[in-house]
């Protein structure tokens, strides 16, 4: 009897504190995680179903929300929080639990997962106060208006972020919102919508983005290039300076938005990000879409598009804009279904569909919006991934590309190694040995003293140690540009390119990497 008492008075403490904090826990046991489903890169790693299958909480204010995370058995409990009303300071404290870790003046999503923020009612309006999603995953948030965060000046929140995503972040679907600011840097706003430090599997589709210096980054700096997967569809970018978005590094699927007045820039491809634009309606804006502010290379691959009343400035050491007549200069495969409005319709459609309280109606693909059904919840809930996903395993001996192994008779270098172990290993032809990185990251290289032309490489793990390679990427080490990036070893694939270095860079293990043979192949 004593097992069984306290399960019982535990949910009874945490529904008083949900009544107590401003929120109440609905009748019916499982609800529906959101109207709809994830779409574009959100599909991908296992998908997006955030709380669906789990338990749902009405909360009207900031405090509410916490506790209502705060409540759960686990951090992986699915939940799903319907929220109305305006969140602000006023009613944002921190609340401490299991299933949490919460802050003050801020809605934190940190160390969580399975959890769907959703607008209902009246609305919900994040007023003056962010939303931070950090080390977390399997998230979706709907239909909310979050609005004039601030890095400075007061109140401050989330850095300066609407909405802000960093550190190990997997799986997060953001749809039919508004993200608004009432100025720039100089009035102590940020960025809308912004990824960093390891944020992957990201859509944001249906919503609104205006009135701010920044639409949203992917990647904090020229260094930070472990983001990528994003993809931004249907959205309305109105009155923005730059960043719609900026991309440093990563690969990004970008289409049927509507943009409007960009004033300094738009699409910002660069330190060798991979953007696939298609059917987007540029309108009275200048420079969409280019590598800006830098001489770091971005890429593109263009199609559909309408420029209408887009100026184009010069190029320059900094300055590469893809105009006046934008042609693709690389080529993105997107793993994921997808359907394409004609970009003349584009308008029409996204001002019917766009942004919170707008029904959370979707294109059907031939510019017409339609309402989409209640998703069913599900029976089983997705398996948490607060970091890096497993890796896919690898077969423990890939067969290799037919042609000769470039890699032998190389040279080799890297990051660092670990001890007893040798950078020359990975091109001896000799399974037996392998270089490991000094830590759970790092990079190995090898290199020829003229150009040599590679397509393929195949990354052979060494014995015992199958599966442990997780997220990567392939470099061009003569210029850093990213040639492709995934997770698992085995035999990968990327456009030709002549260089003279290719570096196999770990950006995540789930044990200690250890790497028998880096092979190249020019096909």
């Amino acid at each position: 009897m004593g097992r069984a008492v306290a399960p019982r008075l535990a949910a009874a403490l945490a529904a008083a504190a949900l009544v107590a904090a401003g929120a109440a826990v609905l009748s019916a046991p499982e609800a529906s995680a959101a109207t709809g489903s994830a779409t574009g890169y959100a599909t991908q790693n296992g998908g997006t179903t955030g709380g669906a299958g789990g338990q749902t909480v009405r909360a009207t204010t900031g405090t509410a929300i916490h506790a209502a995370l705060c409540a759960r058995p686990s951090t992986s409990t699915p939940l799903v929080i319907e929220v109305e009303g305006t969140v602000d300071h006023g009613n944002t404290a921190k609340v401490s639990g299991t299933g949490c870790n919460t802050a003050d003046g801020v809605i934190e999503l940190k160390q969580i997962s399975n959890v769907t923020i959703v607008g209902v009612g009246a609305g919900a309006v994040f007023d003056q106060l962010g939303i931070h999603i950090r080390e977390s995953s399997n998230i979706i948030i709907q239909n909310v208006t979050v609005r004039n965060i601030k890095k400075s000046g007061s109140p401050v929140s989330n850095g300066g972020d609407a909405i802000g995503m960093e550190s190990d972040v997997r799986n997060v679907w953001v749809d039919h919102v508004t993200l608004e600011a009432s100025g720039g840097e100089s009035e102590g706003f940020d960025g809308l919508f912004d990824m960093k430090d390891n944020t992957q599997y990201v859509t944001l589709s249906y919503s609104t983005l205006r009135n701010s210096g920044r639409g949203g980054l992917v990647g904090s700096s020229e260094s930070d290039l472990s983001n990528g997967f994003i993809t931004y569809h249907h959205n309305l970018y109105e009155n923005i300076d730059s960043r719609a978005p900026l991309l440093r590094g990563g690969t990004a699927h970008i289409y049927n938005n509507h943009y409007v007045s960009l004033n300094e820039s738009g699409i910002n491809s660069r330190a060798g990000a991979r953007a696939k634009v298609d059917n987007n309606y540029f309108e009275d804006s200048k420079d969409v879409l280019g590598t800006f502010y830098t001489d770091a290379a971005g890429y593109w691959q263009v199609g559909g598009n309408v420029f209408d009343n887009v100026t184009w400035s010069s190029p320059g050491t900094d300055n590469n804009p893809a105009g006046p007549n934008p042609q693709s200069n690389t080529t993105v495969a997107i793993p994921y279904a997808y359907s394409l409005d004609d970009a003349s319709c584009v308008p029409d459609v996204v001002s019917r569909t766009a942004g919170a309280n707008n029904g959370l109606r979707v294109s059907d693909g031939s510019c017409s919006p339609q309402t989409p059904a209640p998703t069913t919840p599900a029976p089983t809930p997705t398996t948490p991934r607060p970091t890096t996903p497993a890796p896919t395993t690898p077969a423990p001996t890939p067969t290799p590309p037919a042609g000769t192994n470039l890699s032998l008779g190389a040279g080799s270098d890297g990051s660092g190694k670990a001890d007893g172990t040798s950078y020359g290993n990975v091109r001896d032809g000799d399974l037996s040995t392998y270089w490991s990185p000094a830590g759970a990251t790092g990079s190995v290289s090898v290199k020829w003293g003229s150009a040599t032309t590679v397509s393929r490489i195949a990354v052979r793990e060494a014995a015992g140690s199958a599966g442990a390679i997780g997220s990567w990427r392939v470099l061009n080490g003569d210029t850093g540009a990213v040639l492709t990036s995934g997770s698992g070893a085995g035999v990968i694939t990327f456009p030709a390119a002549s260089l003279k270095k290719v570096t196999f860079e770990i950006t995540g293990s789930t044990a200690t990497p250890k790497v028998a043979e880096f092979e190249t192949y020019a096909s």
